[in-house]
Order: structure tokens, then sequence, then C-alpha cells
């Protein structure tokens, strides 16, 4: 049952020097082509699932707020068509917070968004410049006030853990993101992405990463300041007011099925993966020569589900069902999960076990590659 969708808008005005995502600049866009090309992507889609109504829609990108709002209602409103929506569906809308940008709020909200995540990235322009931004930090706090008076739920992102920022620093931005009311924010360590500019960087020696230990500080603090106001982690880099997470997120993360199209566009759905073309022009083609946009299909057996479920599920605070997981799979627990390990590592403090439940404390956070690594048995992935 695939209740969420992802549209995937892959065009940005400048590409990031530390962004690995499926994102491209390109002088001119031919709206109208891509309006009906993401029509018949979505319209295979829907011909591929159950009958079910959608419970989120997510527009990610890519800067989905170049969108002309006229093509992300077109969109929502086939979506509705095919599949029907579930009353107080979230639709949210990724976007950078630009003057441009921002004043397409009012029309994009119109248009059925009623959720936005924002770019902001970091609250000075020094930060801001040496991230690649386009936007200053004045344009993104107005921006981020034009979004709270257009859309119910707002969040917004900001990178940590930069070079030579010491934990004060950080301290002191995070208290001012915090001061400004929304009720999720994503909070990333900076990492150094493979094929990007940054990695190149780093290799150039321009600038060198954060050391372990002053992550791991920044880390810490971030869980607690962000608890003590409320917004407490419900996911190793995303934080909340209970009611508030991203709802279209959590489809992954607890593994449920889920759409996707669009240029570079994963698909989990009825115990298959999906996956477009990634470039852009080759995407149309696919469209143009077979209807859809997809580059491979291929089944997942159980136990490549199982592992995929059980490493998603571990990012949460809430952890996995051991006892559905096994029962939804038809594998026995000692498949899903290495018990030796888990029952080490909770001696550690570093995993937690409440009945069928098993979770990563906050301690084991930023440990967590490492612990599932031990956790989810390797054999557990078919060859």
């Amino acid at each position: 049952m695939a209740r969420a969708l992802y549209i995937h808008w892959p065009f940005c005005l400048a590409k990031c020097p530390y962004c690995d995502f499926n994102s491209h600049v390109r002088e001119t866009v031919d709206h109208a082509r891509w309006e009906q090309a993401l029509l018949a992507d979505m319209r295979h889609e829907r011909a591929m699932v159950q009958d079910e109504p959608l419970e989120s829609i997510f527009f990610g990108g890519g800067t989905p707020s170049l969108m002309p709002p006229a093509l992300v209602e077109r969109l929502l409103r086939e979506a509705e068509d095919l599949w029907g929506f579930t009353q107080g569906i979230e639709i949210t809308l990724e976007g950078n917070p630009s003057s441009v940008e921002a004043a397409n709020y009012a029309a994009l909200a119109a248009a059925g968004v009623n959720r936005v995540s924002l770019g902001v990235q970091a609250l000075d322009d020094e930060t801001l410049q040496f991230l690649g931004r386009l936007h200053n930090a004045a344009e993104a706090l107005t921006a981020l006030d034009v979004a709270q008076q257009h859309f119910g739920r707002v969040s917004f992102d900001l990178i940590y853990a930069r070079p030579d920022q010491s934990l004060a620093k950080w301290q002191a931005e995070l208290a001012r993101a915090l001061s400004f009311g929304t009720g999720h924010l994503s909070l990333y360590q900076l990492t150094i992405e493979p094929g990007t500019r940054f990695e190149t960087m780093v290799r150039k020696a321009e600038f060198a990463p954060l050391d372990e230990d002053a992550c791991a500080d920044m880390f810490a603090l971030t869980r607690d300041m962000t608890a003590e106001a409320g917004l407490a982690a419900y996911e190793v880099s995303n934080h909340a007011r209970p009611g508030e997470e991203s709802r279209h997120n959590l489809t992954y993360w607890r593994y449920q099925d889920y759409c996707g199209i669009g240029p570079g566009a994963h698909g989990r759905r009825a115990g298959q993966a999906t996956v477009r073309h990634r470039k852009p022009e080759n995407w149309l083609q696919a469209i143009s020569q077979s209807g859809n946009g997809i580059s491979e299909t291929r089944p997942l057996g159980t136990r490549e589900q199982a592992s995929e479920a059980m490493l998603m599920g571990l990012r949460l605070r809430e952890g996995v069902d051991l006892e559905a997981t096994t029962a939804r799979f038809s594998l026995a627990s000692t498949e899903v999960l290495d018990e030796a390990k888990a029952r080490f590592y909770e001696k550690q403090g570093l995993v937690w076990q409440t009945g069928s439940r098993l979770g990563v404390t906050d301690e084991g956070m930023p440990l967590l590659d490492g612990l599932l690594a031990e956790l989810v048995p390797a054999s557990l992935v078919e060859p």
C-alpha cells in the first residue's frame, strides 16, 4: 500500500559545494513539457499500487520552490484524482529562503502546500557564503517569517560542525534558531560527501573538517537544547514538537511503501524497488519512449526488506518492533538481529530494549552507523 508520494524537481540556481543530491543547473526549463512528463510518471505509479488514499506528498529536489505554483497545483490535483487524499494530508515542499521564492509562498499555500522545509543552513552571511548559498541571513529570516504567515507547519535546516566552529558559537546559533518558534528543525552535521566540491577542497587541504570529538560534543549539545525547548529528537537529525514530526519521512523510516517520480527518484512499493533516470534529459527521453522515467525496477527479497526495515527503523527514537518485523517478513528474530551483540550494547548503555521493541539510546546515536553494522546481521541481505 503506497500511501506516500515523492515528487523530485531536479533544478537549482547553483550547485552547493556540500550537496550530493540529484540537482542540476539549467539556463531554461520548459515547464509545460515537465508538467506533462511528471503527470505521465505519476499515472504510471498509480497503476502499480493498490487503491489507497495518500497520506503525504513531498516535493523534494533540487529546489522545488522554483516550480511555478500553477505546476504544483496541477500535480496535486492529479494526485488527488488518482489516489484520493486522507483527511489532513501532509503536503511538504522544500525551498530555499530567497526573496524570489518567498514571493511564491502565498500562491503555493493556495495550491495546497501546507508544510514547508526551508534550507536556511546557517544564520550568518560568512558561513552562508562558505556553504555556497545564494541567500544571505537577512533574506533567510524574512523568508522564514513569510513562511510562518502562510503555512501551518514550517521546518528549516541548519548545518553545524563546520570547520573551526566552536561549541559556544553553535550553542548561540541554535538558541537563536529555537527562538523563531518553528515546530520542526532538521539539524545536520557537515559531512564531506564523495564527488562534491567540498571533497575536492578537503583533498587539496583548503580546509579541514571538524574533529570527531568536537562533533560529538555538538551532537550532545544539540540534543539537550532541542529537548529542553520541547523539540526532542525523533530521528538522528530531526527534532520536532510532539505531533509535528514529518509524516512523509516517517514513511521511509518506518519502512512503509511510497512511490517516487521525477529524475533520480527512488520508490519502494509492492515488494519492488524503483529508480528513475537521474539526468533530467534522460528521464524526459524515457517518458517519451515508455511513458515513465524508470531506469530500474527490481524485486526485493524478504531478507533485503527486513534489513532495510531494521536499518531505517533504528534511526528513530521509537526504534523497531522486532515481533512485528519478524512477523511481517516471516523470519526468526535471530535472522533480523544479532541478539548477543544487542545484549552487549544494552549493557554498555548504547541500546535499549522494552518488550519486543529495540532502539538506540541517546548515547548510542552518535555511533549509529557502527552500531547498525553490529546489530543487523550481514547475512540478512540476500546476494
